[in-house]
């Protein structure tokens, strides 16, 4: 008896530790921007077995030509509720008005209880120098909680994580003070279905004649499916333009045959608050 559970211990210290699953929360300024920059990202981490939570910091109350207030809220919600559901993923819409976002003490320490009670590995949000001032501040608040989320005593109410999560921002292509410049680029091939479906689920901004894209797009169709495919053909495209703008980065991620194949991407840039990690750590995180 002794022999065999001596064997047995020995059995399981030889077999190889299971990785934790990552654990990963996404904040957009609206219900549909987290889904618009990281949902092909987040349906490979959610295939793999991680945990991915997307948090949208405003309700997206004013995001329409034609409806507005708590009808629109509520319909955003239920969007994204859907788009979590296509993904694998969870999603939490905070009831803040759309466009009243502001840097203060109290958004700071809602995304700081957001991230320690998610105990988060990677955070991602969209650059502070951004058009929108929601996105803007999204930014702002989630670059300013990258030191506080390990500060046992700010927020005590919720638990500190065990170490500084990396935080990294989505692309865009604004020019100043600084152009994007990305650390990892995602090929989002296998995932692209679902987010082509998690898009065409936010028929508020992709689908009705008086959506937000639907208004301001030149050339939108003015039948209701022709529209809502014309839209959600341009969000493909711009995957598409993502993986062109960045091959090369794809040439080295994945080698230069795959690379060269990838139709869809995803880039994301490292910011310098949170922790930093090696090339090929920060590659382990994306591509398994």
């Amino acid at each position: 008896m002794i022999r065999l559970c001596a064997s047995l211990l020995i059995l399981f210290v030889l077999q190889p530790a299971t990785p934790r699953p990552l654990r990963i929360i996404a904040f957009g300024a609206h219900p549909d921007d987290a889904e618009l920059k990281a949902s092909g990202v987040a349906a490979l981490w959610a295939s793999q077995g991680h945990k991915v939570k997307f948090v949208a910091m405003t309700n997206g109350d004013v995001g329409h030509f034609e409806m507005a207030g708590g009808p629109l809220a509520k319909r955003r919600k239920a969007e994204v509720a859907e788009c979590a559901r296509i993904l694998g993923i969870e999603t939490e819409v905070l009831d803040i008005h759309d466009g009243e976002l502001m840097p203060s003490l109290e958004n700071r320490k809602t995304v700081a209880r957001l991230i320690r009670e998610w105990q988060a590995d990677i955070v991602l949000s969209h650059r502070p120098n951004d058009y929108h001032p929601d996105h803007r501040y999204t930014g702002v608040l989630a670059d300013d909680a990258a030191v506080l989320v390990v500060a046992p005593f700010f927020t005590p109410d919720t638990r500190p994580t065990t170490r500084n999560p990396v935080f990294l921002h989505y692309s865009d292509n604004f020019q100043r003070p600084y152009p994007f410049k990305p650390d990892v680029v995602v090929s989002i091939d296998e995932s692209a279905e679902k987010k082509w479906s998690c898009v065409g689920a936010m028929p508020s901004q992709f689908g009705d004649k008086d959506s937000w894209q639907g208004r301001t797009r030149p050339d939108v169709p003015p039948g209701d499916r022709e529209r809502q495919a014309y839209l959600v053909e341009l969000v493909r495209r711009q995957n598409a333009a993502v993986a062109d703008q960045y091959r090369d980065r794809l040439n080295a991620l994945y080698g230069p045959e795959r690379g060269r194949a990838v139709k869809y991407a995803e880039a994301f840039e490292l910011c310098e608050y949170g922790r930093q990690v090696p090339q090929d750590e920060l590659k382990k995180m994306f591509v398994p």
